[in-house]
């Protein structure tokens, strides 16, 4: 019953108006998991890694989470669009810094000894 007075309320203009909602989830899932990719692979190498852990964490939460109450804008359908995006982009991000190494062991792992 909720569902169909939801779906029912929903018109054309407002799931176009949804889209920057979820272009912007995708951007800022990209920039917060590449990101954190980069501090991992940067933050290995250094003498100081606390530093780079540190505050990229500081500054990814922060951009990210000021970027999701901006274009929420106070509506929780908005911020849920955003979400998902955000959600899409970490996998996208996950699949394309995937090792060599990960994608023919998984490929492999189906095979029988």
């Amino acid at each position: 019953m909720i569902n169909k007075m939801v779906y029912e309320n929903i018109t054309y203009e407002q799931l176009l108006s949804l889209l920057p909602a979820l272009f912007t989830g995708l951007l800022l899932g990209i920039f917060f998991f590449a990101g954190l990719w980069w501090t991992v692979r940067r933050g290995a190498k250094s003498e100081r890694p606390v530093i780079w852990f540190f505050a990229s964490f500081i500054l990814r939460t922060t951009l990210t989470l000021s970027a999701l109450y901006w274009i929420s804008d106070g509506q929780w359908l908005r911020l849920v669009v955003c979400l998902l995006g955000f959600t899409v982009a970490r996998i996208v991000v996950q699949v394309i810094t995937r090792s060599p190494r990960e994608s023919i062991a998984q490929k492999e792992s189906g095979h029988a000894p």
